[in-house]
């Protein structure tokens, strides 16, 4: 199977209305912009996109908000974004917050194929309202169900050409349990290399979660926010 891709494009545009699509990223480290930028130019609708937050109001995912292209978020922050609450507050956007911790696990779960698990993050919240809780050992847990999205997006810093991949210190983040709870997993990388040079003790997701490989160009690699100390 040949994964290396020169366009996302063809890709990008496979994807359907209604589509659920995971997200690697954490705040806008380690986003996958060009996959972003492609599905914005697509313009597919009614998205539900899983991620840990929703970018920036002109950046990340905050580009498919401004498209209103997503209809839920599922997400563990989302202060970062004024259309986003206007959105939500006019009932234009569903939004399920889950906790960090919860939220990698069932990505994690869904990409091992355990369809539910119990924790006892979020009992006696509002995440706990409508969810089954079981007692174990005297303590209550509430049962979380794990995710699998018909997509996942994420970004790598190198790959060889059987989808192996790197990620780059804290740009690797939610990336490797994005990765294995997608049906079809596009990762974008910066740098490809080739089959062998990549230390079998250094990667950090092996090749059989990913689908498509693409080497992106000139990464904007944006901070949200930057304070410097006066002099």
């Amino acid at each position: 199977m040949e994964k290396v891709i020169s366009t996302i494009d063809d890709v990008i545009r496979q994807i359907k209305n209604g589509s659920t699509i995971i997200v690697g990223g954490f705040g806008l480290c380690g986003i996958p912009e060009k996959l972003i930028l492609s599905l914005r130019e697509h313009g597919a609708k009614d998205l539900t996109i899983v991620s840990n937050n929703c970018g920036v109001d002109d950046w990340g995912l905050g580009l498919l908000l401004e498209n209103r292209q997503i209809k839920k978020m599922m997400a563990s922050y989302v202060g970062e974004n004024k259309l986003f609450e206007q959105q939500f507050l006019s009932g234009e956007l569903e939004v399920e917050l889950i906790p960090q911790g919860t939220l990698a696990e069932r990505l994690r779960a869904g990409g091992a194929g355990i369809p539910a698990f119990y924790t006892a993050t979020g009992i006696g919240t509002e995440v706990a309202k409508g969810k089954e809780h079981k007692e174990f050992n005297g303590k209550t847990y509430v049962m979380e169900e794990g995710i699998v999205g018909d997509y996942a997006f994420i970004k790598a810093w190198k790959a060889d050409p059987f989808g192996n991949l790197v990620f780059r210190k804290t740009a690797r983040n939610f990336n490797p349990v994005a990765a294995t709870a997608g049906k079809v997993t596009i990762a974008e990388v910066e740098e490809l290399v080739g089959l062998g040079e990549l230390d079998p003790d250094d990667i950090h997701t092996p090749g059989v979660y990913v689908q498509k490989v693409f080497v992106g160009k000139q990464y904007e690699k944006r901070i949200e926010k930057i304070t410097t100390a006066s002099k």
